[in-house]
C-alpha cells in the first residue's frame, strides 16, 4: 500500500485542515473508512479533506471536530477555509503554473480561457450556473487577469489546437460566437501564438477525452494539466508527461497549418456567423 501524500501546511489554509484531521485521526487509530463511518460520509471524502482539494459544510467540519477531540481547534480554522473558492483546486493550482510558464501546449474541445472573450466567459459562466452557483463576476475577474500575461513585454509561447466542433458549438449567441472567432484571428496574429485546427477527419482518443495543457516552467520542465467536466488534475512525473508529449506532437501533426487553420476559421464565420445585414431605420 503506497504511503500517503505529504501535505505541505503552508500552501494553504485548507491543507493546514487536511494534515490536523489526519494526525488526529492516525493518533485515535482510525482508517479513512472508520472516521467517514463517524461523521456519516464516504472515506474517500475524508481522504480528500485531508488532501485540501474538498470543501467541507461547518456542521461536517463540527462533527469531526468533536469526534476527534480537537476542542474546538477545527471549528475554528474553519472559519477562515468555510469559504469556496470559485475555482476547484486542481485549477488554483493549475493558475500557479501557468503564471511561471514559458511555453503553452493546449488542447481543447471549449475555446481555452486564455483566449476566451468576455462576452464568451460570461456566456460560459452562465450556463454553468445550471450545476450550482458560479460566482459570475469573480470567475470573469480572474480569467481576465490570467489573460493579462499575454500582454506583458515577454510573454509565453502559446500553441492552441482546437476541435473542430468548437467553431460550430454556439456560446451566447451568435453575435458573441462571431466576436469570439475574430478574436482568435487577432491572437494568431501574434507572434509568439500559434492557433490550429484539429479537423473531423483526423480523429484521435486523446482528443476525446477533455482538455490537455503541457507548460514549460523555468527549472521544473514540463508539466500536464487534464481537465474533464467535473474534475482535472496536475501530472508531473516524467515518464508520464512524456506520454501526454507525444500525444500533443500526434495531433499537432495531425491538425491544419497555422495559416490554413485561419483560413478555416474566417470561412466558418462567413457561413455560420455573418454580421447582421445593414438596417438603415
Amino acid at each position: 500500500m503506497p504511503a500517503p501524500k505529504e501535505l505541505d501546511p503552508s500552501t494553504s489554509l485548507a491543507a493546514l485542515y487536511g494534515k490536523k484531521v489526519r494526525k488526529l485521526r492516525i493518533q485515535a487509530g482510525w482508517t479513512q473508512r472508520e472516521l467517514g463511518e463517524k461523521v456519516h460520509v464516504t472515506h474517500s471524502r475524508i481522504a480528500k479533506i485531508e488532501l485540501g482539494t474538498e470543501s467541507l459544510p461547518r456542521q461536517l467540519s463540527n462533527a469531526l471536530d468533536e469526534v476527534l477531540g480537537a476542542d474546538g481547534d477545527l471549528c475554528d480554522l474553519w472559519e477562515h477555509i468555510g469559504y469556496t473558492p470559485p475555482f476547484p483546486f486542481w485549477s488554483r493550482r493549475f493558475f500557479e503554473y501557468e503564471t511561471k510558464a514559458t511555453r503553452m501546449h493546449k488542447f481543447s474541445q471549449v475555446i481555452p480561457g486564455l483566449a476566451q472573450t468576455e462576452e464568451f466567459m460570461r456566456a460560459l459562466f452562465q450556463a454553468g450556473e445550471n450545476y450550482g452557483a458560479s460566482n459570475l463576476e469573480e470567475k470573469v475577474s480572474i480569467r481576465l487577469s490570467r489573460q493579462a500575461r499575454l500582454d506583458t513585454p515577454e510573454p509565453p509561447w502559446l500553441w492552441i489546437i482546437l476541435d473542430q466542433a468548437v467553431l460550430y458549438r454556439i456560446v451566447g449567441g451568435r453575435d458573441v460566437m462571431r466576436g469570439q472567432l475574430a478574436h482568435l484571428l487577432a491572437l494568431a496574429e501574434r507572434p509568439r501564438v500559434h492557433v490550429q485546427i484539429l479537423p473531423y477527419e483526423s480523429p484521435d482518443p486523446v482528443a476525446m477525452g477533455g482538455s490537455l495543457t503541457i507548460l514549460t516552467l523555468p527549472k521544473k520542465g514540463e508539466v500536464v494539466y487534464m481537465e474533464g467536466i467535473r474534475s482535472g488534475g496536475i501530472i508531473e512525473e516524467p515518464e508520464e508527461v512524456a506520454k501526454y508529449a507525444a500525444a500533443y506532437d500526434r495531433m499537432q501533426a495531425n491538425a491544419l497549418s497555422p495559416a490554413a487553420s485561419e483560413d478555416f476559421i474566417r470561412k466558418v464565420m462567413e457561413a455560420h456567423y455573418p454580421c447582421a445585414p445593414y438596417d438603415p431605420t
